[in-house]
């Protein structure tokens, strides 16, 4: 599967008009993820993907093209494809997608208006790359 994602990883930062920007994925299981969420965002239980940016802070210039990390648990990704009966790549490329723009800048959590807007631009993305949003 990590072999699948890297190009998709290229064609997402392709449509977003950044192709020589860099990041990195993890995949983790819930237990991992969690470990994450409550470490680093404060929260209890696993999520499905956490984008830690690399363009923000005191120390963003060192490395203008690097993005950040996306990490993604596999388990929940597993559980919300077959919720919304697709397969666990698909519902992978999705979450991966909403992890690159939180990465841009893109922001869900604070504003219905900001929400909408990356919905859209979520949309967007995973047309250009030939996928439909399914989830």
């Amino acid at each position: 599967m990590p072999a699948k994602i890297e190009p998709k990883a290229r064609a997402i930062l392709d449509a977003l008009g950044c192709p020589e920007q860099e990041l990195s994925i993890l995949l983790v299981d819930d237990l991992q993820i969690a470990e994450l969420n409550a470490t680093y965002l404060h929260r209890e239980g696993p999520t499905n993907v956490i984008a830690f940016p690399m363009q923000e802070g005191e120390f963003a210039g060192i490395s203008p093209d690097l993005l950040g990390d996306v990490v993604i648990s596999v388990d929940t990704a597993e559980r919300e494809g077959g919720m919304a009966g697709i397969d666990v790549e698909t519902r992978m490329v999705e979450l991966l997608v909403h992890g690159v723009l939180h990465l841009m800048g893109y922001d869900h959590e604070h504003d219905g208006d900001d929400a909408r807007r990356m919905e859209e631009k979520s949309v967007a993305v995973l047309a250009a790359i030939g996928m439909d949003s399914g989830g």
